[in-house]
């Protein structure tokens, strides 16, 4: 089980990363930006915690969402 358990922690890792990467190209974005958009994320918190098989869905769906449902998280950003 042990094995299992880090085999997801690997993928939920390039998940992420994949995540903040088309963040910060679809928003033009310091790629530092766009973690800290998606790690103060509500979406994040839900993969973390492996709610709802979020983590089975494709980074590219996970990111519009956020950029959706989240957008005040952008707001932020661009206010610097």
């Amino acid at each position: 089980m042990t094995e299992h358990k880090a085999l997801d922690a690997v993928y939920r890792r390039n998940l992420e990363e994949e995540i903040i990467k088309y963040l910060a190209v679809k928003n033009q974005m310091d790629y530092r930006e766009a973690m800290d958009v998606y790690y103060k994320s509500r979406l994040a918190a839900q993969i973390e915690e492996g709610q709802y098989g979020l983590d089975n869905l494709d980074y590219k769906y996970l990111a519009e969402d956020i950029m959706e449902n989240e957008a005040e998280l952008f707001e932020k950003i661009q206010k610097k």
